[in-house]
Parts: structure tokens; sequence; C-alpha cells
């Protein structure tokens, strides 16, 4: 038996406690601007732009609903098409000012798909991963770490599988490269009871907080030059990249006619492309791709 009202109660206290964490760090308030969607739903979505710490970014609560499930929800599971549908969750991406603050992405999520006379199919996705612009490897290790332990009361075979699939996943297959050091990540989880599944999609989001507030209290405050801004700008390239070419949630948001302004809050403020540039061999920013943007275990 599936309980959305419990599901959809601890999203929103779970983006206000997340909001609260980042402005506590951060020393600005978070814009509130609440929609909502013609078709069916809604959601809240804070914001924070030119703050102390964060450059740009949104924590997003949404709750919507449909008559015909989109392409890329159903790209998976193809016997659904067509069928009603619910999503909810809490999604996203912060954007710090400093290049040696990691930008870090989070999402929790709750789908049910619904035909008459047949049984409501249901799922919980989720993840979160990290990208650094430069590496530091107490931080990857750190962050891995904690997404382990929010995994294994749930299953020690969890964690390598979420992490083996956010690596495949957070992949720029164009580049042949990573997004950045990974995490974890897991779609179309049903595989325990109803209780358990939404306990485990509750650790990982329970699990942000301390995963990411331990790097950027050590890293936001790091003295940097025109040059590290200027590497992270380019980096940040590939985040685009990824979001509008790959990321299941951005193609899943547009298709289903969401809010553009909350879907794109992913993107970076400021951006650049190079034709075929590459660092300097032995330099730091050299050390990310030989050193960070591999698949290796961290943990």
């Amino acid at each position: 038996m599936t309980d959305s009202a419990s599901v959809k109660k601890y999203l929103l206290a779970l983006q206000a406690n997340i909001v609260a964490a980042m402005e506590a760090l951060d020393g600005q308030a978070f814009l509130t601007d609440s929609w909502e969607r013609p078709e069916g739903g809604g959601g809240i979505s804070r914001v924070i732009e030119e703050g102390t710490v964060f450059e740009r970014g949104g924590v997003n609560f949404s709750h919507v609903m449909g008559n015909n499930l989109p392409p890329s929800a159903a790209a998976s599971r193809p016997e659904l098409a067509g069928r009603k549908w619910e999503a909810m969750g809490v999604s996203l991406v912060l954007h710090p000012r400093n290049p040696y603050a990691p930008t870090v992405h989070m999402n929790v999520r709750f789908f049910t798909t619904y035909a008459e006379g047949k049984p409501s199919v249901w799922w919980f996705g989720g993840g979160m991963d990290l990208t650094p612009y430069y590496g530091f490897e107490e931080d990857a290790q750190h962050f891995h770490q904690s997404c382990k332990d929010a995994l294994k009361p749930y299953g020690e075979d969890l964690h390598p599988r979420f992490k083996k699939w956010c690596d495949e996943y957070f992949y720029l297959k164009h580049r042949k490269e990573a997004r950045g050091v990974g995490g974890i990540f897991f779609d179309d989880f049903n595989e325990l009871d109803f209780a358990s599944s939404f306990g485990m999609m509750q650790s990982v989001g329970n699990a942000f907080i301390p995963a990411y507030t331990a790097i950027l209290e050590k890293r936001k405050d790091i003295a940097y030059g025109e040059r590290e801004r200027d590497f992270q700008a380019y980096r940040r390239g590939r985040y685009v990249e990824f979001n509008l070419v790959f990321d299941r949630g951005t193609l899943f948001g547009l298709q289903s006619g969401g809010r553009t302004e909350s879907i794109l809050m992913s993107m970076p403020p400021i951006v650049k492309w190079r034709y075929d540039w590459k660092p300097e061999a032995g330099s730091a920013e050299a050390k990310l791709a030989t050193d960070f943007l591999v698949h290796k275990e961290w943990v």
C-alpha cells in the first residue's frame, strides 16, 4: 500500500531543511517562488543568486501529474506508456562562487502510474553527485562514504550498484569523460516493500546536508584568482552539456510541460567554451581529469 501523502510531507520538510542549512552557510536568504502547472500540480522553487557563497543555486519541490506518461519516463518501462501518472520530488543544484568549492546535485523522487482495472505501479529514484573543479581526495572520500552509509541499512549490495549506476549515468559520451567524481544514482526502485523503499529514499535525502556542508565549509574561503575562475567557467560548460543532452530529469520536465524556469535552474550562471583547449600537463587543472574524473573506488 503506497502513501503519497507521507512522501509529500517528507519532501516538503527536506526542502525546508536543506534551504535553512544553505542559508546559514551563505548568509543570504533564498527567494521563494510557488507555481502551478495547468496540466495538473505545481511546486515551490527556492532559489539563490549572487549570494556570498553560492553564485547560483536552487532547491526545488514539485508535485505534478498527467494523463499520458512522457517518453523519457516510459523509456525503461514501455508497458506503462499512455498511463496516468503522478510524480513528486526534491531536486537541487548548487553552484558555489569559489572554484575550489564543488558544484553538487541531489534528487529524491517518487513516481506512480495508474490504469483503469490494473494495480498502480510505483517506484522511487534519486541520488547525489559531486562535481569539483579542483579535486581534493578527502572530499571525494567523505562524499562517497556518506552515500555508502546512507544505503547500508537497506542492503550491502545497494552502494556498489548505485555507485556504478552513477558513474555510468553522469558520463558525457560525446566527450568520453565523467561529469564529476560521482556519488550514487538509482531509478525505478521498488525491490523492497513500500515502507522500506521510502525509508531508503529518506536516508539518501537526509544524508545530503552533512555530506556537502562539511566540504563546503572547508573550501568556500580558499583564496583564488582569475585563472581558477576561468577554469571553473570552462568546466561548467560540461555541466550544461550533460544537463541539456542526457539528463532524464530535464527531458522529463520539458516533455511533460513542466515549468521551464524551475527545470533550468540547474544551469550555472557563467560558462565558457573553448575550441580544443587542453590544460598544461602536471597542473592542478590537468589533475582534475587524470586523478578525479575517472571511475574509481573512493571508499
